[in-house]
């Protein structure tokens, strides 16, 4: 499925959760964190001490146990059980590193979170709807691209105290293109126009 190097630490959701893949992981050298299905089978080996007051919950070895994941022989893993004192949320993660501290496996599946916040902003700010290439050089520098125009367009904003949106923006940008004008002239609201009327004329 996927080809991760030894000592590689891979995160991932419910998903992804094949127990026979997550026993190929082990055998190539490669940890997993991961979160544990709610209807897993599986009985408690060992039960590990816990720290006071770390929102750490549980932290048990255990062993899938159902009659065919009895059959595959798959190696027990570790299952830790965590509290976000932030949203007050109970969370189970699974992985097969048990040398880490059970808040350092809390952490590292929080991070995964900070990377789909992150994917989310791209698609709703830098517009990416497909990549030009589909090698990892390609697809990085047109991230870095897209990346580099929304910091020069938050920058300007900042300095010139632009009101518009970034995304007004880019919009304006993007219908003229070839228009010969400055920027700032382009953002600017025009001014208003005295209308040369007979009636004015007439007043005068």
């Amino acid at each position: 499925m996927f080809d991760f190097p030894k000592g590689s630490v891979v995160v991932f959701d419910k998903g992804y959760n094949d127990y026979t893949w997550h026993d190929s992981l082990a055998d190539k050298g490669i940890f997993f964190v991961a979160r544990i299905r709610g209807n897993a089978v599986y009985d408690v080996i060992k039960a590990h001490a816990i720290r006071k007051n770390s929102g750490i919950i549980s932290d048990e070895t255990i062993q899938y146990s159902s009659k065919t994941n009895i059959k595959r022989g798959l190696k027990p893993v570790r299952k830790v059980v965590y509290r976000d004192a932030e949203t007050d949320r109970e969370f189970t993660f699974i992985t097969n590193h048990f040398r880490w501290s059970a808040n350092t496996i809390a952490a590292i599946y929080k991070q995964r979170w900070q990377v789909e916040l992150f994917f989310k902003w791209i698609k709703q700010n830098l517009k990416i709807k497909s990549f030009i290439g589909t090698s990892m050089n390609a697809v990085i520098t047109q991230i870095m691209v897209a990346l580099c125009v929304c910091l020069i367009l938050a920058w300007m904003k900042f300095i010139f105290s632009i009101k518009q949106s970034a995304m007004h923006i880019l919009r304006l940008l993007q219908l003229n293109l070839f228009v010969s004008r400055g920027l700032l002239e382009l953002l600017k609201p025009p001014e208003p126009r005295l209308q040369n009327s007979p009636q004015l004329r007439l007043a005068l």
